[in-house]
Order: C-alpha cells, then sequence, then structure tokens
C-alpha cells in the first residue's frame, strides 16, 4: 500500500482580501517526483512555504510525514528545501558555508559533505568565495545544501535555475539516482522537459487554483 508521505487539505492562503491559494488539495506518495507547473505569481512557492511551515496557511490540512504542519513547524531535518535563491555567506567557500549550515543539526559529517558537493558537480577543495560563483555555481551549491543530511524529501522551487544544458543533465541523473533510493521529490519547474523526464505526476497551479495534469 502506497504511503502518503505529503498531504496537503483543503489549504487556503490570503494576503488580505487576495486569494493566493484556493483550497488546494495534493496527495505525494513515498518515492516519487511530483512536478508542479505554473505562471510566476500562479501561487508555486507559496504553496511551498506553506508545506514546510516557512509560512502559514489561512486554512485547511498539511501532514507531512505524519506531522501536521502549523505555523514555526519546520521539520528542516528530514526536508531539504530550495526556495527561492539559495542564501550562502559570500566570503566564505562553498565548502566551509555547507559546514556552518550543518553545524545548525549535526546530522552532515565533513566527509559527507564533501561527497555531496562532489555529487553536484563542484569540487570541495575549491577556495572561491561564494560571492564569486556563478549563478548556476551558487544553484549547485543550493541543491548539495538541500540533499546532505540525505533527507526522505526534498522540496524544490526551480531548481534548475541557472544551470546550463550540462549542469540540467546532471541534476535530472541525480533527482533520478534520488528516487530510486527511494526519495520523494516535490518540485516547481518552468520547462516542460524537465517534468517530462522527471515526473511520475504533474500538476497545474493557476491563480492559486491546483489541478492534476497528469
Amino acid at each position: 500500500m502506497a504511503e502518503n508521505v505529503i498531504e496537503v487539505v483543503d489549504v487556503t492562503k490570503q494576503f488580505g482580501a487576495q486569494t493566493v491559494l484556493a483550497r488546494t488539495n495534493l496527495t505525494v506518495e513515498k518515492g516519487k517526483i511530483v512536478g508542479i507547473i505554473g505562471r510566476n505569481g500562479s501561487g508555486k512557492t507559496v504553496l511551498f512555504k506553506c508545506i514546510v511551515g516557512l509560512m502559514p496557511a489561512s486554512g485547511g490540512t498539511i501532514r507531512v510525514l505524519g506531522h501536521t504542519i502549523r505555523n514555526g513547524t519546520v521539520l528542516q531535518s528530514r526536508v531539504g528545501i530550495i526556495i527561492e535563491a539559495p542564501g550562502f555567506l559570500p566570503n566564505y567557500s562553498g565548502y566551509r558555508n555547507l559546514v556552518m549550515l550543518a553545524s545548525i543539526n549535526g546530522k552532515a559529517s565533513k566527509e559527507r559533505i564533501k561527497e555531496t558537493i562532489r555529487l553536484v558537480g563542484l569540487d570541495p577543495e575549491n577556495k572561491k568565495h561564494v560571492g564569486k560563483y556563478s549563478l548556476g555555481m551558487r544553484q549547485r551549491l543550493g541543491i548539495a545544501q538541500a540533499i546532505m543530511e540525505d533527507p526522505d524529501i526534498l522540496i524544490l522551487d526551480e531548481p534548475m535555475n541557472g544551470l546550463d544544458n550540462s549542469g540540467v543533465n546532471d541534476m535530472r541523473k541525480l533527482f533520478l539516482s534520488l528516487k530510486e533510493q527511494g526519495k520523494t521529490i516535490l518540485l516547481a519547474c518552468h520547462n516542460r522537459e524537465d517534468i517530462d523526464i522527471l515526473c511520475d505526476e504533474v500538476y497545474l497551479i493557476d491563480r492559486g487554483v491546483l489541478k492534476r495534469e497528469r
């Protein structure tokens, strides 16, 4: 029997008189890659922030890994997140940045961090400061941060941003390999080809209304 690891039930989100999410329902099964497509401003990022507890929903229920998400509930240790541009300290190397971030939860060893940096196609020995990274290198580092603690779920908002064709192909292979390991991935993406290659299920969000497409 399939195990649901994300359950969004009748979730609404309003900012004043503006409805950004309208009675949204979404179920994500363990080991699946589920894609959300939609124009900028359609509600994708708000939905993701509500799911991970970074923003309170106005109504409805969200459960992640059996935990009901309330305002301030962030399952950081079991959920890897990229929402909006990854934020790093510009005057430190990529490796130093991840070591400092990993110290918060104490789950990722230095060897694991180096291994993860290599996994996304970067060099952990590179001393270049993140402030001098290209957009694509920063995005790869953001993906490394999301996966370094071996989370059960990845919530990825436009993970291919800034990547060239080679980088996109590398990340597609990485995400599919993580799926083979039993990880669950919820991703928002503009590129139809990425969605077609990666996703088991696809949902369209338009003006806060979520509908299954396939």
